[in-house]
């Protein structure tokens, strides 16, 4: 599939204190004729292949998983983003998008999937040597061997550098042994091979050589054994064991990229695994709703569908409308980074670097979209399940579980208050780094509260309104951000709250930026009148939005700010997220009333 090479408009956290421009967006409207059939036939894979087995799935049925994951390969499931040089498809990263979201309404099948194709393939994809590839990636990518990945322990979860496992090098010096545990490793209880992290000891090594590394180890390795299954609250069907390593013998040669630069591996793998697990989310929630409408329309009270009572509809309005708002987001990010990876390939980079500096470019916008996407599907399922009223609390409809195994995604791939802290955090480094020019439009927006408010309504132009309250949204983090960082300077690391205040703010606006500009977009394609829905569907959510927003940052102020300086700053905020009185009741029931229609977001 040919791809367009432009370089991208933006740089990762630009968006903050540049306008985002509609033309250059990319939405799920865009997706090409090829794109819809790979997505297509991954929805039919789960209704034919999964979604009959889902109970014996949950009940780990032995062989089941590994079963459909070879099915999965013989359709070409588990290598879209492998190059085909090693028996992959080799498409680009919109499409891989693409087939995490139609793959993610597969419950515990979608998290095996996802773990294979993901942290199971693409460390070694990306970091191996000729040699490990040739080895390990075509039989990955055609699910003969399955993936997996140990870098979580007992004592280190969101501390992950603070592992204990170790790694001592032979006298024969032709084996790495290794000794500890890793726990929480899916696909562990089948998977054939794993990249797995430990600290070597540098005793038998060169001054420097000895750190956090990466290994590729095989089931079956001498001292190398696995624990029980784990019993969890979801993800049932999901294979999760402990790995242990009793002077485990690994061979030189499958070190994985650098000795001591594992964490540049673990790391880097983690952006692309945070924009996927958003993909895979959205699929999911999807797939909640669209039960959801079925069983509104049938299901009757007081011999009417509830599909027909007010409080059902504004349900699963908002559920759409979040799931919408989301998918914009998404989208929007996969695009900055397959035209990042590309202008990367242009100059000269090998695909390996192209892609992983392409999502490093980008790391902020993939924390946001993994909290916000687990987020929206966290609200999706528990509405879900209100609306299925005591059947939802029922095994025998699917939104139980979807409900139980939704709440792992807050955990995964970084817990979200770590995904907050980071965002904010990568956004200051790149600052400081002058990487990104904070500190000018910080300082503007500083000079504007001196000023007189504007007070005219601005232009006539479409969007015009709603263009201006994204700017002011923008001012609002500005404010905030910048206030905080000159008067807390060193210590502001040290108050949690404040920045994850901030970072709700960048949140809410990001997400509302890439709604505004999708359907600005959808607009001047085909009009007004056919996109009635989606302009409601904006407004609710900006609306929202902007509240949110407000809330947020009157927390942090009053968090660190006090007397003229605390009123002053109160008052900019309230300046900045003033918005029109509007009537979300009757946006809600317009875009109901479409969902009902369709059965479908």
């Amino acid at each position: 599939m040919e791809t367009t090479i432009t370089a991208p408009k933006l740089k990762g956290g630009e968006w903050l204190i540049k306008p985002g421009n509609a033309d250059g967006i990319f939405t799920p409207e865009d997706f090409t004729e090829e794109q819809i059939m790979i997505r297509d036939m991954c929805l039919q894979f789960l209704q034919t292949e999964v979604i009959p087995v889902m109970e014996r799935i949950d009940k780990a049925e032995p062989g089941l998983m590994p079963s459909l994951m070879d099915k999965a390969g013989e359709q070409g499931l588990l290598s879209i983003s492998v190059p085909e040089e090693y028996g992959g498809m080799g498409k680009d990263f919109v499409t891989s998008t693409l087939v995490s979201e139609a793959l993610g309404g597969g419950n515990s099948f979608s998290v095996a999937v996802s773990a294979h194709s993901g942290i199971g393939t693409l460390p070694i994809l990306y970091f191996g040597t000729e040699a490990q590839k040739q080895k390990y990636i075509p039989k990955l990518a055609t699910g003969e061997w399955k993936g997996s990945y140990g870098l979580t322990e007992p004592g280190s979860g969101s501390d992950a550098l603070g592992a204990k496992t170790t790694a001592t090098l032979s006298a024969d010096r032709k084996y790495y042994l290794l000794n500890g545990q890793k726990c929480w490793i899916t696909n562990g209880g089948f998977a054939d091979v794993y990249t797995v992290f430990a600290k070597i000891d540098g005793d038998n090594l060169p001054a420097g050589q000895a750190g956090f590394t990466a290994f590729i180890l095989e089931r079956g390795m001498e001292g190398f054994t696995q624990g029980h299954e784990e019993h969890k609250m979801g993800i049932k069907g999901s294979s999760t064991v402990q790995l242990y390593f009793q002077d485990c013998k690994v061979p030189v040669e499958n070190v994985l990229g650098e000795i001591g630069k594992g964490h540049i591996i673990a790391f880097n793998i983690l952006n692309i695994g945070r924009l996927k697990l958003d993909a895979a989310a959205v699929g999911g929630s999807k797939m909640a709703l669209k039960d959801s409408i079925e069983y509104a329309k049938t299901r009757e009270q007081f011999k009417l569908p509830i599909a027909k009572f007010g409080a059902i509809k504004y349900k699963l309005a908002e559920m759409a409308i979040r799931i919408y708002a989301d998918e914009s987001a998404l989208y929007r990010t996969a695009k900055w980074i397959d035209e990042k990876e590309h202008e990367l390939l242009s100059a000269g980079k090998p695909f390996n670097e192209a892609l992983l500096g392409a999502a490093e470019e980008f790391a902020i916008e993939c924390a946001i979209l993994k909290v916000h996407g687990s987020e929206v599907l966290d609200y999706v399922v528990d509405e879900g399940v209100q609306i299925h009223g005591g059947n939802g609390f029922s095994d025998e409809y699917s939104i139980s579980r979807a409900y139980r195994d939704s709440r792992i995604n807050r955990i995964f791939e970084g817990t979200n208050e770590i995904n907050r802290l980071l965002s904010v955090d990568m956004m200051l480094k790149r600052s400081m780094k002058g990487q990104l020019d904070l500190m000018g439009p910080a300082m503007a927006v500083q000079k504007e509260l001196m000023s007189i408010p504007e007070f005219s309504d601005g232009d006539d132009k479409p969007f015009a309104t709603e263009l201006k309250t994204i700017t002011n949204m923008k001012k609002s983090i500005l404010m905030v951000a910048g206030a905080a960082v000159q008067k807390l300077m060193t210590t502001l690391s040290k108050e949690q709250e404040i920045i994850m205040n901030i970072a709700d703010m960048a949140i809410k606006t990001f997400i509302s930026e890439s709604m505004l500009l999708r359907v600005m977009k959808a607009v001047e394609k085909t009009g007004v009148e056919n996109n009635k829905v989606q302009i409601s569907m904006l407004h609710v959510f900006l609306n929202d939005a902007v509240d949110a927003l407000a809330k947020a940052g009157k927390e942090a102020i009053n968090s660190f700010a006090e007397g003229d300086e605390q009123k002053m700053m109160l008052l900019g905020l309230k300046r900045f997220t003033k918005t029109a009185p509007f009537n979300s009741k009757d946006a809600r029931r317009l875009v109901a009333a479409r969902l009902i229609e369709d059965g479908k977001l």
